[in-house]
C-alpha cells in the first residue's frame, strides 16, 4: 500500500493503530530507521490495558543524551501504512513532550517487507 507524507516536513509521521486488553487508541509515531525497535509513550499502552510497571524484563536503551531503562511490552497488534504485526515487543518509554508524538515506529515493524521512501513525491509504500 501506498500512503503520503509532507517531504518537507521535520518528522516523517505515521498514524498507528494499537490495540489492548481494554481497546484501541490510535497514535502518532515518528517512522524511525535509527530505532531497532518500536517505542511507545507508557502513558498510551496503559490506556488501552497494558501495565508497563509489570513487565517481565527491561531493556537499557540508548537515546540521544544518554542510557535509560524502558520495559518491554508485548502488544496484542500495532497497524501501521496497512500492516499488522501481533505479539510485537515495544518498549514503553516517554520521549520529551516538546516532541509531540507518541513514540517510535522502528525496524522492528518493517522486517521481512519491502519499505520505500520516496521524498521527491512524498509518498510511502510498504509491501
Amino acid at each position: 500500500m501506498t500512503f503520503r507524507f509532507e517531504p518537507a516536513a521535520a518528522l516523517l509521521l505515521v498514524r498507528v493503530e494499537l490495540v489492548g486488553s481494554t481497546g484501541k487508541a490510535f497514535l502518532k509515531l515518528a517512522l524511525d530507521t535509527g530505532a531497532t525497535r518500536t517505542l511507545i509513550n507508557p502513558e498510551m499502552l496503559i490506556a488501552v490495558g497494558y501495565d508497563p510497571a509489570q513487565a517481565a524484563s527491561f531493556t537499557e536503551i540508548t537515546t540521544g543524551s544518554r542510557v535509560e531503562r524502558a520495559a518491554d511490552v508485548f502488544v496484542l497488534s500495532l497497524t501501521a501504512l496497512g500492516h499488522t504485526r501481533q505479539n510485537l515487543k515495544v518498549h514503553a518509554h516517554a520521549l520529551p513532550a516538546r516532541a509531540s508524538i507518541d513514540g517510535l515506529l522502528g525496524l522492528d515493524f518493517f522486517r521481512g517487507l519491502n519499505l520505500n521512501i520516496d521524498f521527491r513525491n512524498g509518498l510511502i509504500t510498504l509491501a
